[in-house]
This record gives C-alpha cells, sequence and structure tokens, in this order.
C-alpha cells in the first residue's frame, strides 16, 4: 500500500504525519486496523530495537505518528491527533500529547490546505487554532509566513536541535487535566507535595500534577542525583531505570490514571516521571557549558523508559506550571516564591517556559502555558506499507 505522508521534524521530536483522509478507510477510525498500519509504518514491535523495517529512530523522541484533520470542533481549524508508538510493543499509546510535535502541526496544516486560505497572510503571522483530540484541549500556534508558505528558515535555536530555524510560538490554553485523565484537578490528590509509596523500593516525597501532560515530580536527590545528570548515567543503568519506572508505576495508581501497579505498563506515554534539583554549573550532552546562573533549576525526565536527551514539550508545560506554584518540589528546587516563567536546564541546554497559574476556592489552575519551538519538512510523498496487514 502507497500512503500519503509528510516526515517532520517539531521541536526535538520527528514524526510520520498523516492527513485523515489520505488513510485507507479501515484506518480512519480509532481501532486494531489504525494500529496496524501505524505501527507497521515506524517499523514497530522491533526485538531488535533499531526499527531498520521503519520509518521510525528507535528512541522515544522519534517513534510517533500524528493525524490531522479540519477540524469537527467550533473555533479550531484542525484535529490533531497523537500516537506514541513503543519500539518493542505490539500498541500504540493514544492517551497522551506532544508537546515537540504540536509545533509541526501548524505548519502541517498550512501547507496541506486544511487551514482556510483566508486566515493566511502573504506575509506574517497565521494564527492556527489546533484542537488536540488525545486531552480534549486547546494549542494555539502562531506559524510565520512568508510569500503564502510556511517560513521554516530562521535564527531561531533551540537546545536538542542541530540547526537554527524560525521560531514558532505556541500557546497551551487551559492545559490542566479533566475527568475523563486524572481527576479533574491539576493536582489530583489536592496536595503540592505527597509521600508516594513505591512498593520494593520506597517512599519519596513526590508532585503530582496534571499540566501539560501528568507527571510524577521527585527530588534528584532522593535518587542519588545532582541533577546534571546527561543519557548514558541514566540509560546504561538498568536498575536505575527500573527504579523510575517503579515511581512512575506508583504515581499513576495514586493520581487515579490507572487501577493497579501491573496496569502502568500498557500506559507508558503517560503519566511521565521526572527528578529536579537546584541549578548548577554542567555540560550539556553537546559540549555547550551551562552556568547556575542561567537557570531556576534542573530538571531530567524519563520517556517511553529512557532519560530524554532533551526535555518532553508537555513535561516542559509540567515544570512550567509546577515551578509557579507555592510548595511544589519544581517550586522549592527553583528557590521558592513566585514566577510567571522559568528557565530549566535539561540533558541538551536550557528551556524557557512561561505559565499563568492562580488559586480558586483553595485549588490550583493553570489558565495558558507559552513556550517556543520550531518544525520543519523533513521528506514528503508516501510510505509504503505491505499489502494484507489489516
Amino acid at each position: 500500500m502507497r500512503v500519503p505522508a509528510t516526515y517532520m521534524r517539531g521541536g526535538t521530536s520527528k514524526g510520520v504525519f498523516f492527513r485523515l483522509e489520505d488513510l485507507p478507510e479501515a484506518a480512519r477510525v480509532p481501532g486494531p486496523a489504525r494500529d496496524a498500519l501505524l505501527m507497521r509504518v515506524i517499523g514497530s514491535p522491533d526485538p531488535y530495537g533499531k526499527h531498520t523495517d521503519g520509518m521510525g529512530g528507535a528512541t522515544s523522541s522519534t517513534s510517533k505518528v500524528v493525524i490531522i484533520a479540519r477540524s469537527s470542533v467550533p473555533d479550531h481549524d484542525v484535529d490533531y491527533l497523537y500516537g506514541q508508538v513503543p519500539i518493542n510493543d505490539a500498541f500504540i499509546d493514544w492517551s497522551g500529547n506532544c508537546g515537540n510535535l504540536s509545533s509541526a502541526v501548524g505548519p502541517f496544516a498550512i501547507a496541506n490546505g486544511l487551514v482556510d486560505p483566508a486566515k493566511v497572510p502573504r506575509d506574517g503571522i497565521c494564527t492556527v487554532r489546533i484542537w488536540q483530540a488525545n486531552i480534549n484541549k486547546t494549542i494555539v500556534a502562531h506559524v510565520p509566513v512568508a510569500n503564502g508558505e510556511v517560513q521554516e528558515t530562521g535564527d531561531f535555536e533551540l537546545d536538542g536541535v542541530t540547526f537554527p530555524a524560525a521560531e514558532i510560538q505556541l500557546e497551551f490554553l487551559d492545559p490542566a487535566a479533566e475527568d475523563d485523565d486524572g481527576g479533574g484537578a491539576m493536582f489530583p490528590t489536592g496536595n503540592p507535595v505527597d509521600e508516594l509509596e513505591v512498593p520494593g523500593v520506597g517512599t519519596f516525597k513526590a508532585t503530582l500534577i496534571n499540566a501539560g501532560v501528568p507527571m510524577v515530580f521527585v527530588e534528584a536527590a532522593a535518587l542519588g542525583y545532582d541533577g546534571t545528570e546527561l543519557q548514558p548515567a541514566i540509560n546504561e543503568d538498568p536498575a536505575a531505570l527500573a527504579k523510575l519506572e517503579a515511581i512512575r508505576a506508583a504515581g499513576a495508581v495514586r493520581m487515579g490514571l490507572v487501577e493497579r501497579i501491573e496496569d502502568a505498563a500498557r500506559r507508558p506515554l503517560t503519566p511521565k516521571v521526572a527528578f529536579v534539583a537546584p541549578p548548577k554549573d554542567y555540560v550539556s550532552s553537546s559540549g555547550k557549558p551551562v552556568k547556575a546562573d542561567e537557570i531556576a533549576l534542573l530538571a531530567r525526565a524519563i520517556s517511553m523508559g529512557k532519560l530524554h536527551h532533551a526535555m518532553m514539550g508537555t513535561a516542559s508545560v509540567a515544570i512550567a506550571t509546577a515551578a509557579a506554584v507555592p510548595g511544589t518540589l519544581v517550586n522549592a528546587a527553583a528557590g521558592g516564591g513566585s514566577r510567571d516563567a522559568v528557565r530549566f536546564g535539561h540533558p541538551s541546554g536550557t528551556l524557557r517556559v512561561g505559565a499563568e497559574v492562580r488559586q480558586v476556592d483553595g485549588e490550583w489552575t493553570v489558565t495558558r502555558a507559552v513556550m517556543s519551538r520550531s518544525a520543519r519538512v523533513l521528506m514528503e510523498g508516501a510510505v509504503r506499507v505491505p499489502d494484507g496487514i489489516f
């Protein structure tokens, strides 16, 4: 089968993008046919862990699929559905959003005629209102346009991405969770910090928050880290990865996302687990020095069982939101106080994210988070999938 597709980078991730109308009819609706097609496109499940026979890149950042359609929701331009494809397992996790690939949705929609041409300026900024269908939230993308086409080149540098590009500003509106995914509150337990019991591992102070994505934050020091760790220090330590997965699974139960700890394995995308620490000098994975006085805190996050090479976009929203709320572990790592933006250090460098929070009737909520990313088309045409996979 020949299926029209576009291979795109968005932020520090990349994935295969499809228009819903271009998918085979059986794959235009959720279910086994859709998952079978998209897993085969990526090359999963792959017991070799290489994605040699597919478009995936054998990392959590590069094993992703996106489906875009004209929006079915009023006052929105497109519907955006995101799938995280495990490398070794035969399923797709549709439980959350990819903040990084969110930056590529607007450019894809404009280039593929899914945005009303009257809204696209010849030169300037095109505002694309995106309905994030996984989590039922609105994302507003501000996409630069030149000569009536998406402008991809520019001087905006994003740590974790090799080359500069044009800046795309993203607004995540009301990014806290809703009742069907995390208890209906930004803090599902009602507390900025909980004592999280992790069977067979121990008890940890944890901030459990739903903002952008469900997150479990713990202190780096409680794990024996200082927050400056790069990928090899974590990803080459099976015991460390097992401990972090145990913490994630316990957090999933405490947040009401799964009923039993063993159920978390079927939901590897969410929640995510991260550890935070006060600022400290370190050298990023590219060799670039990061000074303690340049950042408010250090953050390292696990994505699909491995330390992320930079920082997931949705996790960045959670970091900024938690940093703005007094009493959370993230706020404490950043030195306490109140703030509407935070710059944190991650393995590839630094990132600044803004978050507007407020307290109503004793409960915290986040109204908007803002960050800048970039995106570009890597290849467009069609993917080939062996016939008969359905």
